[in-house]
């Protein structure tokens, strides 16, 4: 939906600048985006017949084509640029209020509902980071989970397609979450600045990757009787465990230094993530990935101070549970193309598309595993709008049905390129 990283390659997107048409990365296209964004002009997205709006932004030291706000449905599914109706995730709920993208500057303000400073002695679990029935958030700030959700949607790492098989790396997965980081502003700050997401861990590099992170980590670092700043990490856990003093949480690619925890943050998270932390121990190819904000000790040791936990499929594609799993596992082995549906804020008790098949004739069927508990949603997204086909599995009651079919004449799988930003 943007242009692409260097040696990353997506599905052909023309655009139409000034009157003349560019595909992404053809010759003369930056010059014509970096005119564009002097100028004020909008591209259109040729994707539809009419051509939709778009605008540039800068990222880094060049430019990037971007999105009209809320306009991600009005592209073909099969543009680089759809994305799935707002109101079908849990991005409807957050849209417009906890994040505002501002197009003349190309900034997306986020509103947090927890701390990024904290006084010493202080810790507790993210108040909408699990599944509570008794506490949520109304949508007008992101919770830890629902930040999560946003830099994994704005990453692409929620887009599926077959020529993404075997591609898609822990390297590729940070990469494009923090490429996703730049122009976010939360708190008043740069998001970017504060977001600390391991390196691939090199022997040879050690030394110059154990540097690159302390010196981030240094605006953390404790100062007696002064607030502390907080850092946010986004990560892979490899085991929470007892420590000699307390609890730790090891990540993988950082070996050589754990992440604390205190005994109240430890015994919170069995019961906040029973369900996420079951399908982790019952699946061998779940990573379970953690957000989290962290102190550092003036002796250098990181403390967990909230966080939250999403598992996701050996394709980096989140998962919910078993069942969402074995959806997930199925398109990507019939090798389809879809967008997987996020949470964000949503407690358990209100339904979203699972995925939107993005390879079907006509709109983007939207596929839903019903979950006992729910009720009445059915009627509610058929109100919404009838135009929009709907897939149901309830596992409680019946296999799994066929899939909606895939359109003719979408591009063979083999055709495909590695992965888009």
């Amino acid at each position: 939906m943007e242009i692409p990283a260097q040696g990353i390659t997506a599905p052909a997107a023309v655009y139409e600048i000034a009157g003349r048409r560019f595909e992404i990365g053809s010759r003369g296209f930056a010059d014509a985006i970096a005119d564009a964004h002097a100028s004020h002009q909008r591209p259109r997205c040729l994707c539809q017949a009419e051509g939709v709006e778009m605008y540039v932004a800068r990222l880094g030291g060049g430019y990037i084509v971007k999105r009209m706000p809320d306009t991600g449905s009005h592209h073909e599914p099969d543009c680089p640029s759809y994305e799935p109706p707002a109101e079908f995730s849990g991005l409807g709920q957050v849209l417009g209020s906890a994040i505002t993208e501002d197009p003349a500057t190309g900034e997306t303000t986020l509103k947090l509902d927890f701390p990024l400073a904290k006084m010493p002695g202080r810790s507790q679990m993210p108040p909408a980071g699990g599944y509570s029935d008794s506490v949520t958030s109304d949508g007008a700030k992101l919770s830890l989970r629902g930040l999560l959700h946003y830099l994994w949607d704005q990453a692409e790492l929620t887009r599926w397609h077959p020529g993404f098989a075997g591609k898609r790396t822990w390297g590729t997965v940070r990469k494009h979450l923090l490429l996703a980081a730049e122009d976010k502003v939360a708190r008043g700050g740069s998001l970017r600045s504060r977001l600390y997401i391991p390196e691939v861990y090199s022997v040879e590099q050690r030394d110059a990757i154990n540097a690159r992170r302390i010196s981030l980590w240094s605006q953390a670092v404790a100062v007696p009787g002064k607030q502390q700043q907080l850092m946010l990490t986004i990560a892979e856990i490899k085991e929470i465990v007892p420590a000699r003093y307390g609890f730790k949480a090891v990540v993988k690619h950082v070996p050589d230094q754990a992440f604390a925890l205190d005994e109240r943050i430890y015994r919170r998270l069995a019961r906040r993530f029973e369900r996420e932390l079951a399908l982790w121990g019952a699946a061998e190819d779940i990573h379970m990935v953690m957000i989290a904000t962290f102190s550092v000790a003036m002796a250098g040791i990181p403390t967990i101070v909230e966080l939250s936990l999403m598992p996701t499929t050996r394709h980096w594609l989140p998962v919910e549970d078993g069942f969402e799993k074995q959806l997930v596992d199925r398109l990507v082995v019939d090798g389809r193309s879809f967008v997987k549906g996020l949470r964000y804020n949503l407690g358990a008790g209100s339904e979203i598309a699972s995925a939107t098949l993005t390879d079907c004739a006509g709109s983007a069927p939207l596929l839903f595993v019903d979950h006992s508990g729910i009720e009445g949603s059915k009627q509610q997204i058929h109100a919404g709008d009838p135009s929009v086909p709907v897939w149901r599995w309830n596992p409680s009651s019946e296999a799994m049905p066929s899939l909606p079919p895939r359109h003719p004449h979408h591009p063979s799988p083999v055709e495909s390129a590695v992965e888009l930003r």
